[in-house]
């Protein structure tokens, strides 16, 4: 049987240490056929999304459909092109952090009954689901301190916050138990990092005989 390229998404709160997770894997070059990206993407909407972030962000309902412009436009310029090549993708954020972010957003607004469903249903029917989903977990205290530490905090960094972001991340997980995978991000950070590296390759292995 031919090789299916698989798309593989690194998620959880900020602090979680997924920007270690992204480098550890780039520098180990476990694979020649890894293509990898990040959201917001570097394109015109995800960066007027960086930047209104950096100045205190917009509205949660804009937001929320500025995110889901740029998921979009990064499914059709990177993720199905590199996915048809036959290239895995490993994506530093991806739809979770809107359902987990958004959700937590929204909420607060007190528009939805459900407002990580809301947020789900936007993307039914063309986003593409990952493979798999790494889910780095870390209290959101030990996050926020982590996030203090680096200096410059955006609207979402806060504890109150990341608790709400915290508990939609489990329910994603417990909701797709075959898709995602949970990592402790609390213990030491090699272990961390030895341990996310072995389940990514094990998945692009196990795509490479499907």
């Amino acid at each position: 049987m031919s090789a299916r390229a698989v798309l593989i998404t690194i998620e959880g709160i900020d602090g979680c240490g997924k920007s270690a997770v992204i480098n550890h894997l780039k520098t180990k070059k476990i694979d020649d056929n890894i293509i990898y990206t990040v959201e917001p993407t570097d394109g015109a909407i995800g960066s007027m999304i960086k930047k209104s972030l950096r100045n205190g962000g917009m509205k949660p309902l804009v937001e929320a459909f500025m995110f889901t412009a740029d998921h979009a436009e990064h499914l059709a310029k990177v993720i199905k092109p590199s996915l048809e090549a036959g290239k895995n993708v490993i994506s530093d954020r991806y739809s979770d952090s809107r359902y987990a972010y958004q959700g937590a957003s929204l909420k607060e607004l007190a528009l939805f009954d459900d407002a990580v469903s809301w947020v789900k249903k936007l993307h039914e029917g063309w986003t593409v689901k990952p493979d798999l989903t790494l889910l780095l977990l870390v209290s959101p205290e030990v996050a926020f301190e982590r996030c203090s530490s680096r200096g410059k905090r955006t609207k979402f960094e806060s504890v109150a916050f990341l608790k709400v972001v915290h508990e939609n991340y489990l329910r994603l997980a417990n909701e797709e138990p075959d898709r995602f995978v949970c990592i402790d991000a609390e213990q030491p950070l090699e272990k961390m990092l030895s341990e996310a590296e072995n389940v990514v390759v094990c998945k692009i292995k196990d795509f490479a005989t499907v």
